[in-house]
């Protein structure tokens, strides 16, 4: 990284651009030379914006105008209930995920202050040790799933979209079942509390400690549920989100022209993507464990507890960084804006989140340096724990050197970003210790590494505390009360400092357990006084918002004189299709074509954070714009989370296959089958309201330019089932090695042979065959030929799975002197991978099958001839499911 003395590129006047990539580099934004790369100078002005098409008030006293154009898209108004739940609006589900996440900051904040109450003094205090372990365990899900990623998504949800220049997320109705599935699986989170107890085995859940035999209360099967529905949330947003990002961008947009946070929201969902279907994996396998009686992480089991740890660090080390680089966008965002300057070194920043992204899922088994595994692997382990460091260093010291070349204004949301930065480096620097083998030796299940921990995700909280200021003006509309936000920050930071830091001096304190020695009581004590003071500071910020909300100040449209991003371009709140006409930077500035404006006035829309210039103009090129019918109101995702709240919370009744007794048991089962036929209504409803999404042209989409939508989504979707599948593959020859690879023949049955596989290989080959006629039949417009193809693999499906169900049934009914109880899914481990690997293939083929009957009805009525892309979408997803059982047969029918 290299600077020019000579230069300065500081913003000290409104007129000035503060933020931006080399925009003479590229010849796109201004033809002006630059001194170097890191510190160019570019005398393109960038109007203010603050006035920019609104009135004085920011745009209040257009409410009713607002009104009718929500009511226009089929929306209620803000003010009814009804609005939202139905609601499919980007920003609307962005306001939403936010008082939600903060919902559960209060929830997981009460279990944490309850936890100091108990360590005041080590020894028995006034939780029991079971109580405890749930507060412990509790708090850290609620933190790390419930609170912290969809706190920054809610952010993510309102802001990437303006900040693109899309007038909404590529699938809206998607992204309102992501946040519905999101609260209500803290919903049945919050119902395992009532069911004996929650999950009381840490928030790591170890094995075998999850295992019912060591946590048998049936919350804790529930809080494993409401994991696989949290993790169906964020498979879906990611899925928007990056179909959004990669296809929407405003014309001219490249991918690094995109501003810090929503870079940094591009690199957050491809990690989730992958590392969350990791996770699924080990929880659809710890399910089968606690409902079905399978073995895989049983006590006695091979490998089990070293399979557990693989399959959720594999996750978990990616996760840290999931929750800390939106933290790391809004502090680049916040520090442009309140230094007037751009970020120093810009494109190198970028790549060192890019590099850190890429190497978070090669570092995951420091985590398990206290394990049997070789020195020469932990070695190697070290060595990547110890570089994804130094990318790291980049970026902190570019925004150290942001803020000495800047201007500094003390604002809350700077404050608390900076505060955010200096709690980072101390817990980046503490966990450089942790990398090394020797020393995690040491300090392994210490408080040190509670310490540690929460210096780096509370530091991410405070950064994101930060960007809720910094984005409260252009959510609500109003501006916050300043010195309050100051206030807040004061107690916050001498609080949070208060409460953790002294862990480090206390560090010999075992993890997770109330015992410790008296001479570390003080210690303690100091931590459960900074506790209550952190917690208290957020009853001011509570405080604070609420009174803004009703009686601060309007809010103009660019309330910071150096913000720059496009979403200050327009109202605060902004309307509710974002734009006045379709956004372009292709002329190098921020214009709207077809705007639908009286006047633009002499202020207008701000730059890209890219470096593109602003100077907002009514651009009359062609590409006409016919994004404005787009709908943005529907129950349907609604109603379906809501089926899959009863069917969770009925499935979390059984016990070994079946509902436990009495009359809990058939509660359970009521609950399953109205969770049931709920969840069917409204998947059917879903498919079939007619709801108008956005249509194009959506502007820069490379490297998919001619990739639609539709197919874009099922690619990346496809994309985390192949990482969902390569777990469960990964964890059967994991066992296998652990137990042996010849000595597996002895798990299996004789009567376990090759023929029914053969079958099926044949069967589903077959099929792929005919959805290809299909596709072809309807190209060439062919209805019969349409019909006659999605018929054929609607009967070669089923028959895949009547031989499956006969193959299945002859294996559970097996008498031989090895296996006199037959071989059933608690057999052995050999029998639980079998079935659990083969019945998640015959699941994905059941839904298939329902996919096909549904396209096959249509078809009958003509569906399909003129748009055969339905087809060609569907022949994917089900090549896929074929391609897979291409690895599944020869693994466990011949190997």
């Amino acid at each position: 990284m290299t600077t020019n003395d000579d230069t300065d590129d500081r913003i000290d006047d409104p007129n000035a651009r503060s933020d931006g990539d080399d925009a003479g580099s590229d010849g796109r934004a201004s033809t002006a030379p630059t001194t170097d790369d890191d510190d160019g100078t570019d005398p393109t002005p960038a109007t203010d914006g603050g006035d920019a098409g609104v009135e004085a008030d920011g745009g209040h006293g257009t409410a009713g105008a607002a009104a009718e154009t929500d009511e226009h898209h089929g929306l209620p108004g803000a003010e009814t209930l009804t609005r939202w739940f139905v609601t499919t609006n980007h920003k609307d589900v962005g306001i939403l995920y936010t008082v939600t996440a903060l919902f559960f900051l209060v929830f997981g904040g009460v279990l944490a202050l309850l936890m100091r109450l108990q360590l005041w003094v080590p020894g028995t205090g006034f939780l029991s040790a079971n109580a405890y372990n749930q507060a412990v365990s509790a708090h850290g899900l609620l933190m790390v799933f419930w609170f912290l990623s969809p706190f920054a998504f809610g952010f993510a949800n309102y802001v990437v979209p303006l900040q693109l220049g899309a007038k909404d997320l590529a699938f809206p109705r998607l992204n309102a079942l992501s946040y519905w599935l999101y609260l209500f699986s803290g919903a049945l989170f919050f119902v395992s509390f009532f069911q004996g107890g929650t999950f009381s085995g840490g928030w790591t859940m170890y094995a075998p400690l999850n295992i019912p035999l060591y946590t048998p209360e049936p919350g804790a099967t529930t809080t494993v549920l409401a994991m696989i529905m949290f993790v169906a949330s964020v498979t879906v947003s990611s899925v928007n989100f990056l179909t959004t990002m990669h296809r929407m961008r405003a014309e001219g947009m490249r991918l690094r022209d995109m501003p810090l946070f929503s870079i940094s929201i591009l690199l957050t969902v491809w990690m989730m993507l992958f590392a969350f279907a990791a996770l699924l994996a080990a929880m659809m396998i710890l399910t089968s464990d606690r409902l079905l009686g399978t073995t895989y992480f049983a006590a006695t089991g091979a490998g089990g507890s070293l399979l557990w740890a693989h399959l959720f660090w594999f996750f978990g080390h990616p996760e840290v960084y999931i929750v800390f680089f939106p933290a790391l966008g809004a502090m680049a965002e916040i520090f442009q804006t309140f230094t007037g300057r751009r970020i120093v070194g810009r494109k190198w920043f970028i790549a060192a989140m890019l590099l850190v992204a890429l190497q978070s899922f090669v570092v995951w088994m420091h985590h398990m340096f206290l394990t049997a595994i070789n020195l020469q692997i932990k070695t190697l382990f070290m060595a990547t724990t110890i570089g994804i460091s130094l990318p790291f260093d980049l970026m902190v010291f570019a925004l150290i050197y942001t803020t000495i070349k800047g201007r500094i204004r003390f604002t809350t949301p700077f404050l608390f970003a900076f505060g955010g930065l200096l709690v980072f480096i101390i817990g980046g620097i503490t966990g450089v210790f942790l990398g090394a083998v020797v020393l995690d030796y040491e300090f392994r299940g210490t408080y040190w590494v509670v310490a540690h921990f929460h210096y780096v995700m509370v530091g991410g909280v405070t950064a994101l505390v930060g960007a809720l200021y910094y984005w409260y003006p252009k959510m609500s509309g109003r501006m916050y009360d300043e010195f309050l936000g100051k206030v807040h920050f004061a107690v916050f930071f001498v609080g949070f400092n208060v409460l953790y830091f002294p862990m480090f001096i206390a560090w010999e304190t075992p993890r997770r357990v109330f015992e410790y020695p008296m001479a570390l009581a003080g210690y303690h004590q100091t931590a459960t006084v900074g506790a209550f003071l952190l917690g208290g500071s957020f009853l001011i910020m509570f405080w604070n918002l609420t009174k803004s909300l009703w009686a601060g100040d309007p809010a103009p449209d660019n309330p910071w004189e150096h913000a720059t991003t496009a979403e200050w371009a327009v109202s605060s709140p902004p309307p509710l299709d974002n734009f006045p006409g379709r956004p372009s930077y292709a002329s190098g500035s921020l214009s709207f074509v077809d705007d639908l404006r009286p006047s633009i006035g002499s202020g207008g829309p701000s730059a890209a954070d890219g470096g593109l210039p602003a100077s907002a103009h009514v651009d009359d090129a062609a590409h006409a714009h016919d994004d404005h019918g787009a709908d943005h109101a529907s129950i349907w995702p609604f109603v379906v989370g809501l089926g899959g709240f009863f069917a969770l919370l009925g499935l979390s009744g059984i016990r070994e296959g079946s509902f436990v007794p009495g009359i809990a048991g058939g509660a359970y089962a009521g609950l399953l089958a109205v969770g049931v036929v709920v969840l069917g209504y409204g998947l059917v409803g879903m498919t079939r309201e007619p709801f108008q999404g956005l249509t194009g042209p959506f502007g820069s989409s490379w490297p998919f330019e001619n990739i639609e939508n539709t197919k874009l989504g099922l690619w990346i979707f496809l994309a985390s089932d192949v990482v969902l599948f390569g777990a469960f593959i990964g964890s059967y020859v994991f066992i296998r090695v652990a137990e042996g690879w010849q000595s597996w023949h002895h798990l299996i049955p004789a009567a376990h042979v090759p023929l029914p596989g053969l079958i099926n290989t044949y069967l589903l080959l077959t099929s792929s065959f005919t959805v290809v006629l299909a596709l072809v039949a309807a190209e060439k417009g062919r209805r019969w030929g349409v019909v006659g193809g999605l018929a054929a693999t609607f009967l070669l499906g089923v028959g895949f799975l009547i031989n499956k169900a006969l193959e299945w049934q002859h294996l559970f009914h097996v008498h031989s002197e090895a296996f006199p109880h037959g071989w059933n899914l608690s057999t052995n481990v050999a029998s639980s991978t079998f079935y659990l690997t083969t019945g998640l293939h015959g699941a994905h083929v059941a839904v298939g099958l329902l996919i096909t009957l549904y396209m096959l009805i249509r078809a009958v009525k003509g569906a399909y001839l003129d748009d055969e892309r339905p087809v060609e979408y569907f022949g994917l997803y089900w090549h896929f499911v074929d391609i897979v059982w291409l690895f599944l047969f020869p693994l466990f029918y011949i190997l």
